[in-house]
């Protein structure tokens, strides 16, 4: 134990610049853009978990790493309902998450979007039928978007939310 202690406090860290990638960096440009043209602020985030079985919330996380690193680009994910414009809801609807997913719905200021995220999201993916299950997203709120996947992709996820915003504008 004593030896890996000195390895690591004598070898210099290994940090390394973030990879770049010109078309996700003009995709989330793209996105921070039409929030603020859209919103005149940053995009404010909820993300809903709805009885998912967390590999949609692994590909969300993803969004923040030094990768993808959305922040930087007039993204963020809120803590609350109340200062959110949209709800990113995974996972199908389970019956005993309803409630709750209708009640963050009704707390979520308008204009809001509700973004359905993978194919449970949609329509309750390989858990559709199951005694424990509403449905998809749209059976319990009105849904937006649909980003489809098993999981999505982070670049999906960035795709499909600028395309909300330039979509949705009838809602603004």
């Amino acid at each position: 134990m004593r030896k890996f202690l000195l390895e690591g406090l004598l070898k210099r860290p290994l940090t390394e610049a973030a990879p770049s990638d010109p078309e996700i960096e003009a995709l989330a440009m793209a996105a921070g853009q039409a929030a603020r043209r859209r919103l005149g602020r940053s995009l404010s985030i909820r993300q809903v978990d709805a009885g998912s079985c967390n590999g949609c919330e692994l590909e969300i996380q993803a969004l923040g790493n030094a990768y993808y690193d959305y922040e930087r680009f007039g993204l963020h994910f809120v803590a609350s309902p109340r200062h959110a414009d949209v709800l990113l809801v995974t996972g199908p609807v389970t019956r005993n998450m309803a409630e709750a997913l209708r009640r963050t719905y009704a707390a979520t200021p308008d204009p809001k979007w509700v973004v359905a995220v993978g194919d449970c999201g949609r329509d309750g993916g390989c858990f559709a039928g199951s005694y424990a299950i509403e449905g998809g997203v749209s059976a319990v709120v009105p849904v937006d978007l649909v980003i489809p996947g098993c999981p999505p992709s982070p670049k999906a996820l960035l795709t499909g939310l600028l395309a909300l915003l330039d979509v949705a504008g009838g809602k603004a």
